[in-house]
């Protein structure tokens, strides 16, 4: 059995986007470019990838088709891998959000929305929803706070909304369920 064989998943986080201190989740911006793709690519040789799956964000689809040309794998787009929605915050610089809501949102991560937005509970429903459908020997490629979700669900623990996310451009395996 090599090495991969025991992961079920490869999470890839999407490539850097051109939105350094601006809050975005929703908004669909592109990938700051294709820099860090082979790296992605190298890390996910040898994986023996039946699906691909992508947010349908293009920073997501962008890397997504790259994927998918070099495996020959088919992507799937799912709206449920989506980044949380920020709501009135998408596209601000986050030092414009004002302080207290920022600090209410640190203070209840699950029960918090931003104005228009979209609570951790409701993020986590998306991906609980997402995880019960999810095939073994899955790409999937998706954002910081959506695969950070994920990775706790395959994992079989309580996600932590507070924790850091995987930096862009990375892929992380997820242990077989």
């Amino acid at each position: 059995m090599g090495v991969l064989a025991s992961h079920a998943h490869a999470l890839v986080r999407h490539l850097p986007v051109d939105a350094e201190g601006l809050c975005y989740g929703r908004l669909d911006l592109p990938a700051g470019g294709n820099e860090g793709a082979e790296a992605v690519l190298a890390a996910l040789r040898g994986f023996p990838a039946r699906h691909l799956i992508s947010s349908p964000a293009r920073r997501c689809r962008s890397l997504a088709d790259t994927i998918g040309a070099a495996s020959g794998l088919p992507c799937r787009l799912d709206a449920r891998l989506r980044e949380l929605d920020f709501g009135a915050w998408e596209g601000l610089p986050w030092d414009s959000v004002p302080c207290p809501a920022l600090d209410e949102w640190a203070a209840d991560p699950w029960g918090f929305a931003p104005p228009g937005g979209e609570s951790g509970a409701a993020l986590v429903a998306r991906l609980r929803a997402f995880h019960a459908e999810l095939p073994d020997a899955a790409i999937i490629v998706a954002h910081g706070g959506s695969l950070k979700v994920l990775r706790a669900l395959l994992a079989g623990m309580e996600p932590d909304l507070l924790s850091p996310a995987q930096p862009p451009g990375s892929v992380l395996f997820s242990p077989m369920r």
